[in-house]
């Protein structure tokens, strides 16, 4: 008998997210989706280990913008135009964001692309190449001075190399389960990170479920940046595809997964500690459904009560960089958008009580 013609994993992925994303975006689908199939937009995290001065030039003469100062800016000037009431009622925007982190955009609708990082005379590397949505859960944790840090899913890097741009991290602990994974994460270290700071951040690779019989309670912050269904990669590239036919059992306990490293980062936390939840997916399920579920769990089963933060602060802050959904019941969300093709990227703010 002849064999059904095999379907390739990104018409899979796709196919799944037009049934799916239609209902729950509606008008909006049509627009993500080409933005989805289009050139990803990226930002460039300055190293702050690397003398950075003439790189900000370099790239302030192309026009880019560090979008975490103007959003500094804009909270600026957001305080000053308030009244007294409204003042005492909010508290400081600006404070709500880390200063140190550095990152550079192109105006919306320019896709210029920037070179690649280049060495300093000590060999760290001037610039990370990222997602500039993937530094707004970092922005959301709001590392304080000599915090205790955990990330729980840690490869390939990124995010705890900006964690370590903040420069305020009193320890720094990163984790993956992935052993060829936290390579990767090791050889980022090794680019950006001088061997003295490399000393305050511990590398593990243990599965991330477990965290909390290893070290429970212990946290100031924790960053559970959760495997998703990846949805930008899943419709561009059939390599590594979690829309394969062979691993659709792995894609259908997603959420489960989610949730358990949540739950795991929740009680590897203080009291009074935060934990942001991040994906880089669209999908609900994989989003406010599994913090739902987890504020019930810690509530029912470990006598933790959770807030849920309020972050739409965000949204105003950062609303000429990215495309953001107005309706997200929890969290925010960006979408990627042709004139900001950052994205996806969810993100919600937990407070243990």
């Amino acid at each position: 008998a002849a064999t059904a013609p095999r379907i390739p994993s990104t018409r899979l992925a796709l196919h799944h997210f037009d049934v799916n994303y239609s209902l729950q975006l509606k008008d909006l689908w049509p627009s993500v989706r080409a933005a989805l199939l289009c050139e990803q937009k990226y930002g460039a995290l300055l190293n702050n280990f690397s003398p950075v001065d003439h790189v900000a030039q370099e790239l302030e003469l192309l026009n880019a913008t560090d979008f975490v100062s103007e959003a500094l800016n804009t909270a600026q000037q957001l305080q000053q135009g308030a009244t007294a009431e409204e003042a005492e009622m909010s508290p400081p925007l600006c404070a709500s964001i880390s200063s140190n982190i550095k990152c550079y955009t192109f105006p919306r609708g320019d896709i210029t692309r920037f070179r690649p990082a280049r060495p300093d005379a000590l060999g760290l590397l001037d610039y990370y190449l990222m997602d500039a949505a993937s530094l707004l859960p970092i922005l959301a944790l709001n590392v304080q001075p000599d915090d205790f840090v955990l990330d729980l899913c840690a490869a390939p890097g990124g995010k705890t190399l900006a964690l370590l741009q903040t420069g305020i991290c009193g320890h720094l602990a990163a984790n993956d389960i992935s052993i060829s994974r936290t390579k990767r994460l090791y050889q980022i270290l090794h680019s950006y990170i001088p061997k003295e700071i490399r000393k305050t951040v511990s590398v593990t690779s243990c599965d991330g479920r477990d965290w909390d019989q290893l070290e429970g309670g212990t946290f100031h912050k924790v960053l559970v940046d959760v495997p998703c269904t990846t949805d930008r990669h899943s419709v561009m590239e059939d390599d590594n595809n979690i829309f394969h036919r062979r691993r659709t059992k792995e894609r259908q306990m997603l959420p489960m997964l989610q949730l358990q490293l949540l739950m795991a980062g929740i009680l590897a936390t203080k009291v009074g500690g935060e934990v942001v939840y991040s994906t880089c997916s669209l999908s609900p399920l994989q989003n406010e459904y599994v913090i739902e579920r987890a504020v019930e769990i810690a509530e029912t089963q470990f006598n933790i009560r959770i807030h849920v933060e309020d972050l739409s602060h965000f949204r105003t802050l950062f609303q000429d960089t990215f495309s953001f959904f107005s309706d997200c019941r929890l969290g925010e969300l960006v979408l990627p958008h042709l004139t900001a093709n950052f994205g996806p990227m969810y993100f919600c703010k937990l407070r243990r009580m």
